[in-house]
């Protein structure tokens, strides 16, 4: 019997299992995939994520691995670039970093472990088992194929967007938006980069982000409605699409892509109820948003806190588990209901309309307010404390 089982062992069920396990908790991880093992990602983990991985004892670890570090980002809209500096995380984390997954999610898993975890690699779950109404364990299928029971006072779902549990225990689903976009990426060499760079353009959108191995990854993105159309010459309309900045295009040109593309259709906007009796979910299976903000990692790392507190506070007596669980939804949807729907606008890929224009025109020269817009994109500015009327008012008023 364990205190918690959680399904998933990526960037939201190794370090719920990791926190779980360092209060003392017995804990069972299982994943269907082994580790290390690649993963569709938008590989940016914000600087918010990576004051979460500085308190767990992890920060150095990736930064050991030689990830290049990033202070800046660079959008450029065409007739002219935005370049800034988001304000730091946590007082004084400045950097951000966009590691493979290989890499990252070897990391979170062997933590998990160090931390007292207990580690299933090739394990599908096929089954909640039920206790009555309450859920009470897993049925699955071993490395091995035998068939295995477990049980737990909570199964945890860290199993992505399609997670089986939320599928099983029938979770809600609130604040749906239609899917905006689909996207497809891959690795360039020979392409440097001194900051993270964005090319918004009508319906269409496209970012370089540098990452381990001296590799640069290049994601394009386009109306969802054009996932068939796109997808039957996937390179031919990827450099098409970035031939709208030119310049950039030549750079690409003068590098080579060194990896097969990667992508997909399903950039879901939904919020799921993460919690029930003996079950509760955490990452992309309880919230997911397009990736165009890219803020995913660093959303599961702050979610894998918010969970396990609030397990380790129903587990060890000092709440009711579901008045923890529901605290723990309310304050993920404070942090979230505001970039959520900000990414949903950027997702969209329509041109900006025209209090934005305005806002990106007096933002040139401005560097302290282009700072904090890139805040916005990275999490270290609040989005409503940035578009409040009378900030923007200020902005703009300052250019006249």
């Amino acid at each position: 019997m364990y205190d918690a089982i959680v399904v998933g062992a990526r960037c939201a069920g190794s370090p719920t299992a990791m926190l779980l396990a360092r209060k003392g908790y017995r804990v069972l991880l299982l994943d269907r995939d082994g580790f290390p093992s690649d993963h569709l990602s938008t590989h940016w983990i914000h600087q918010p994520g990576m004051a979460r991985l500085e308190r767990w004892g992890l920060r150095e670890r990736l930064v050991a691995t030689g990830c290049p570090p990033i202070t800046a980002i660079t959008m450029d809209l065409g007739p002219f670039a935005l370049r800034g500096s988001p304000p730091p995380a946590a007082g004084d984390v400045v950097e951000a970093y966009c590691p493979r997954r290989t890499i990252l999610d070897k990391i979170l898993v062997d933590a998990a472990v160090e931390a007292g975890a207990e580690l299933r690699e090739h394990f599908s779950v096929q089954d909640l088992i039920w206790d009555g109404d309450r859920v009470s364990g897993v049925r699955g299928q071993s490395a091995a194929g035998a068939m295995v029971t477990e049980q737990a006072q909570i199964v945890i779902g860290a199993d992505g967007v399609h997670s089986l549990v939320a599928r099983q225990v029938d979770a809600p689903i609130y604040n749906a938006k239609p899917t905006f976009a689909c996207a497809y990426y891959s690795y360039w060499s020979g392409l440097p980069l001194d900051s993270v760079e964005f090319y918004p353009r009508e319906h269409r959108g496209f970012g370089a982000l540098p990452t381990h191995h001296g590799l640069t990854c290049i994601i394009v993105g386009w109306p969802h409605d054009e996932f068939h159309a796109y997808r039957a010459d996937i390179e031919g309309n990827f450099l098409k699409t970035l031939e709208l900045a030119p310049a950039f295009a030549e750079r690409v040109r003068q590098g080579k892509r060194e990896e097969r593309f990667s992508g997909t259709a399903e950039m879901l906007n939904f919020f799921r109820k993460p919690y029930g009796p003996g079950w509760a979910l955490v990452g992309d299976a309880g919230y997911h948003k397009d990736s165009i903000t890219a803020q995913g990692i660093s959303d599961a790392f702050r979610d894998a806190d918010l969970v396990a507190e609030a397990v380790d506070a129903g587990l060890s007596g000092q709440q009711p588990i579901e008045k923890a669980l529901a605290e723990y939804e309310q304050r993920r949807n404070e942090a979230t209901f505001p970039i959520y729907e900000f990414t949903c606008q950027l997702a969209a890929l329509e041109p900006p309309p025209p209090e934005m224009q305005q806002l990106f025109a007096a933002l040139q020269g401005n560097q302290a307010d282009t700072d904090r817009f890139m805040g916005v994109l990275a999490g270290t500015t609040p989005v409503p404390e940035f578009f409040a009327p009378e900030n923007l008012g200020r902005i703009i008023g300052a250019q006249a």
